[in-house]
């Protein structure tokens, strides 16, 4: 890119850093978040919005490039915003889960997709009946 336009200094540890030209390292997923402590849940979430920040300006800066040179390449916009997609939905999903680790919620509710806590029987949106109902000498 050209001195014009300037990336935003990243620490050496960044998970993407390196010049314009380098290629965006992928994030290491995690096998599943609903396993975590609430700790790596934000330690998760704080790398995933760092990410997230970065994608964007590239993705801000390489359409820019593009716009100034008259010359769109589609194929690469494309590509580079399904990243930031991608980063974007998992970045919803674990604040997601860290969320219902801090209301005490302990499922979703089948019917609606609602938090509900431990021990509830009935869902608090939508009435749905979370846990079976078992009739006595049935085991």
């Amino acid at each position: 890119m050209s001195g014009r336009f300037e990336r935003p200094a990243t620490d050496p540890g960044s998970v993407n850093g390196g010049g314009p030209d380098a290629p965006t390292a992928a994030i290491p997923r995690v096998a599943t978040s609903d396993d975590m402590s609430p700790g790596e849940l934000q330690a998760r979430r704080d790398i995933l919005a760092r990410e997230l920040a970065e994608r964007q300006w590239d993705l801000g800066g390489l359409t820019y490039e593009m716009a100034i040179r008259d010359h769109f390449r589609l194929d690469v916009l494309v590509s580079k915003a399904a990243g930031l997609q991608e980063v974007d939905a998992e970045l919803g999903e674990v604040e997601r889960i860290l969320t219902l680790h801090e209301n005490g919620a302990t499922g979703m509710c089948s019917a609606c997709g609602a938090p509900h806590s431990r021990g509830a029987v009935f869902c608090w949106q939508c009435g749905a009946q979370l846990m079976p109902r078992t009739t006595p000498g049935v085991a």
